[in-house]
């Protein structure tokens, strides 16, 4: 037989609306932490089947360590932000929200878990560690062995870019990515698409090192650059085909390429990753890989989950799938 509110509300020994109004998260209601626990309570020991009560008094903090230019640079960290808010709405969590700005010392050292995207040192991480070791990192993994993590796997991305242009018949293939940085040691490193581009380029005898471009940023201003830099280089013989490690260094790319009449996709093919929100509606339409950053928020909720409802302990890496988006900067010969 199932579990009704009457049930609940005569466990506690209170109104039946008082029960509803807190199972239904009532933004209203003025009752006590006290309270709202023991019909929380009371609700899960009856079998009550309304799961997202069961959460709503953990205490998780979200920390976006981006500052506000890296997110008008890259929307991408605007979307993830976004999804996290929509996670939390919709699910019943109770999310605090700190930026790179705040600081560490900003955050609740109640914290009962901790989503995190953005790059941090050791030290920080550790610090991390002490107040929660319940903590899910989007977008990137700094520690699999402490911290759970959801991302897209890039590598698979850029080697099914380089395998398109292939079997598409291009046998010179640029590549426009940007730099990791190592904050413990205050350098850049090697970004992931742009070993996987090496690897797989030269698996398939298309690398060319001097068809490389790193930016500084993964901004339009960079593309920008670095497309006007290989056109400078290569002149007539710029290569027919180029892996770009995201969007918007995509579009600073296709403006470049604009501004010097080359002909797209006929002449210079660009496929990038990301597919951000106005990838659709440049000149020409951007084919990209879309990373289903609604997916990432959503997993990276259900680990924090296992860790605070189920107890899982052992972390956990989880790569989620992305999918090709076919425009008119790139042209398909052979499906």
């Amino acid at each position: 037989m199932a579990v009704t509110i009457q049930d609940i509300a005569n466990r506690v020994g209170m109104s039946i609306a008082t029960v509803s109004r807190v199972l239904n998260r009532d933004p209203n209601l003025s009752v006590t932490d006290k309270t709202r626990e023991k019909i929380y309570e009371a609700a899960e020991q009856l079998g009550y089947k309304k799961k997202s009560f069961k959460h709503s008094l953990k205490k998780v903090a979200f920390l976006y360590w981006f500052t506000e230019r890296e997110e008008l640079e890259d929307v991408y960290y605007q979307d993830i932000r976004e999804g996290i808010s929509e996670q939390a709405e919709t699910r019943s969590l109770n999310v605090s929200v700190y930026t790179i700005e705040d600081g560490l010392d900003a955050v609740d050292p109640q914290a009962d878990g901790i989503i995190a995207i953005g790059r941090f040192t050791t030290e920080e991480l550790d610090r991390l560690y002490t107040i929660t070791e319940n903590v899910v990192f989007i977008d990137s993994s700094p520690d699999e062995e402490r911290f759970d993590s959801v991302k897209p796997n890039l590598k698979h991305i850029i080697e099914k870019m380089v395998e398109f242009y292939v079997r598409n018949q291009h046998v010179s293939i640029g590549f426009i990515g940007g730099v990791d940085l190592d904050l413990d040691h205050r350098k850049t490193l090697t970004d992931i698409r742009e070993t996987a581009f090496r690897q797989h380029a030269n698996r398939l005898d298309v690398l060319k090192e001097n068809a490389i471009y790193i930016a500084e940023r993964f901004s339009v201003e960079e593309g920008y650059k670095m497309m006007q830099r290989a056109i400078e280089e290569h002149g007539e013989n710029l290569p027919t085909a180029f892996c770009v490690a995201s969007d918007t260094l995509a579009l600073g790319c296709l403006q470049a390429l604009n501004e010097r009449g080359f002909d797209l996709p006929s002449r210079v093919n660009v496929f990038s990753i990301n597919d951000s929100h106005v990838s659709k509606y440049v000149s020409p339409p951007l084919t990209t890989y879309r990373i289903h950053t609604n997916l990432l928020c959503e997993t990276a909720v259900d680990l924090m989950m296992e860790r605070l409802v189920d107890k899982r302990k052992i972390s956990k890496t989880v790569y989620v799938s992305s999918t090709p988006i076919y425009r008119k900067s790139t042209k398909e010969i052979v499906k």
